[in-house]
Order: structure tokens, then sequence, then C-alpha cells
């Protein structure tokens, strides 16, 4: 019961922040862009809800648009790294052999040879720092964990006895992947698609903190933090705002993610049903 809690505090918070960027330019009372010096590091107010930063721009404006941001990186980057996964994986899984090896022996090896953020690091400093270099940065760096997860399915799936009579019918490679396979190993990708949204969302702010994410005058919680961090003590609320809005949106997608295991796993669904009674 615990967890469907948490799981609907999650849909909550997710449904909260899409709201926010979706809204944004409703929402937000002044232009996150816009510099007004003569108002710079004013305390939350009536007027400033979140504050001024040194530039005199409004923290609680900047806030909601970042969230614009961080959100389609986490959509952009989960997106591109199952699509990668998904082919990679599936191909290895299923044909096996030569294929197999290249991809799980090679492939995956060399990319958790370095750490992802690493990886993403350099492919953001080499191309230049950008919103489409960090999508890709990101992909990059973790479309292996999706490639595993795949193939590890597609090898306990292909050999059950639904897929061998499809083959003995005549069913294409390509029919017995995408109608008989692929919709029955979704559970787990789903589950490992919101946890990669959580890592995607931390991982851009920790990328726009270093100043490889997006460039200013586009608001991100990881630039306005990185931008706070001279007037750490004199003004707390400008590490404070941007801080909570990455830790919930983590918070979010994590607990989403361990409300779908436990809604798609039989074991988990019963083990609860049996603690209720």
């Amino acid at each position: 019961m615990s967890h469907n809690r948490l799981a609907a505090a999650g849909v909550t918070l997710l449904f909260f922040f899409t709201l926010c960027a979706l809204l944004a330019p409703w929402i937000a009372p002044h232009d996150p862009a816009k510099l007004n010096l003569s108002a710079r590091l004013i305390g939350p107010s009536a007027s400033h809800w979140f504050g001024t930063d040194e530039l005199g721009r409004d923290v609680f404006s900047r806030t909601l648009y970042g969230a614009r941001v961080s959100l389609s990186v986490a959509v952009a980057v989960v997106a591109l790294s199952l699509a990668l996964g998904l082919a990679f994986g599936m191909a290895a899984g299923f044909y096996g052999g030569w294929i197999d090896t290249v991809v799980n022996v090679y492939l995956t090896n060399a990319f958790l040879a370095l750490p992802g953020i690493l990886l993403a690091v350099a492919f953001v400093a080499f191309l230049g720092p950008s919103l489409v270099n960090l999508i890709l940065a990101l992909a990059l760096a973790g479309w292996v964990n999706y490639a595993r997860l795949v193939r590890a399915q597609v090898l306990s799936v292909k050999e059950r006895e639904y897929v061998q009579a499809a083959r003995s019918l005549g069913a294409s490679d390509l029919r017995l992947m995408t109608r008989h396979i692929l919709p029955n190993i979704v559970q787990p990708l789903l589950v490992q698609a919101a946890v990669g949204m959580a890592t995607a969302v931390l991982a851009e702010a920790t990328l726009s903190f270093l100043g490889l994410g997006v460039q200013p005058p586009t608001a991100t919680w990881g630039a306005m933090l990185n931008d706070a961090r001279s007037h750490l003590f004199e003004s707390p609320y400008l590490v404070f705002f941007p801080a909570v809005a990455v830790a919930l949106c983590v918070l979010a997608f994590n607990f989403v993610g361990d409300g779908l295991r436990d809604y798609l796993d039989p074991r988990s669904r019963s083990a609860n049903h049996d603690g209720g009674l």
C-alpha cells in the first residue's frame, strides 16, 4: 500500500512539473532572461516569489522555464537511448552468434568501461555545448543499459512455445520480433525508462552546472545552481529553489519507476495482496 502512495505522489509531482513546463509562458510573472540590475539579489517577496539573481532575473520564472529543458531532455534522451538499445539488444538476443559477440562483448563493454557522465562530458566538450549535443551525449552514454536489458529479455522469450509456433508457421524474423517478442518484454523496459528519465534529469543538471548544457540566456536548473555558487551564503535561496526542483523531479521519476515495477510484476502484486490480507 505504501508503494502505491509513493507512486501516486510521483505521478502527481510529474503532472505538476509537466503543467509548469507547458504553461510556463503564461504562469511566469516575468521574462526569465530579462535583466534588471536595479533589482538584483532581492529575497523572496510578493513581487518575486523566489527572489532575484545577481542579474535581477526572476528566479521563479527561471525555475518554471528550467522545467521545460529538464523534461524535454529526459524524454528525448530516454526515447533515443531506448531506440538504440532496442535495436542492438534485439539483434544480439535474437540472432546470437557473431552479432551477439560484437554487441554484448565489444560494444557494451567498451561503453561500460567509462563512466556515463564522463563520456557525455567528453562528447559535449568535443562537439560544443548545445541542446542537441547534450541529448546525443546522454543518449550515447545511456543506451547500453537498455541494450543489455533487451538482450536478456529476448534470450528468455525467443525460446517459448508461442514464438516457436509462429516460426513454424512461417513468420518472418521481423514479425517474430515486433509481434511476438517485443510486446512480452515491454514491462521491464517501462520501468527502466522511468528510472532513466530520473538519471537524465540529474545528468542534464550536472552538465549544465559545468557549463556544458544549454547555453545562456536559456534557464536551466543546473546553470542556475552554477550561477548561485558565488552567492551561496548571502543569498541561499538562489541555490535552494533550483536544487529542490531537481530533487523533486528525480524523486518523482524514481517513485513512478518503483510503482510501475510493483504494478507490472505479478509476484509483487500477489505479495502486496497477501500482505494486505
